[in-house]
């Protein structure tokens, strides 16, 4: 299954979609997949940094977090292993070198681009992500709840996303171990 047909996109009408936009990001991204069409291609490369994004909340993409983006971008895109560590491997540089300027301009394309089941697959996804290690820290919810906010999802909504991953959640562990 495609990452458009998970995530609800239809590529059969052009024009749906196409942002008015562009990053720098998001355009080095796109650039490696081009054998993709555009419209998907752009769409992967703002998923993928936001992951990343996600990932590096705490100023560090581990080993977990890169096999967990590797894997969602290679499943839900329908891609090739070897493209999805390219896509994985240049959103987590890009992040690291671009994200301070970056990130809401991304975000704010994949706002544009994507329909409100893709954000919140998304959503989904950068749950995941955060949740590679087992421990959703305090720094990577507060970057998936900005995430949710920067995508107009409401707080319902990122509270039934997050629901789904409460057992990884660092501070519900201290409160368990406290009590």
């Amino acid at each position: 299954m495609s990452i458009l047909k998970f995530l609800g996109m239809n590529v059969d009408h052009p024009g749906h979609g196409i942002p008015t936009a562009e990053t720098e990001t998001v355009r080095k991204i796109v650039q490696k997949l081009d054998q993709l069409p555009e419209q998907q291609a752009r769409y992967i490369a703002a998923f993928a940094f936001l992951l990343s994004r996600a990932a590096r909340a705490d100023l560090q993409i581990d080993a977990e977090e890169t096999a967990v983006m590797e894997r969602i971008v290679m499943q839900q895109g329908g891609m090739p292993e070897e493209l999805a560590l390219v896509v994985v491997q240049m959103a987590k540089t890009q992040n690291q070198l671009f994200g301070s300027t970056e990130n809401y301009l991304v975000t704010r394309e994949f706002e544009r681009i994507a329909s409100r089941e893709q954000k919140l697959a998304l959503l989904d996804c950068l749950f995941a992500v955060t949740a590679a290690d087992e421990n959703i820290t305090a720094e990577e919810d507060n970057v998936v709840k900005q995430i949710a906010s920067e995508l107009k999802l409401s707080h319902d909504d990122y509270i039934a996303a997050r629901s789904r991953f409460r057992e990884y959640l660092a501070v519900l562990k201290r409160e368990r171990r406290n009590e």
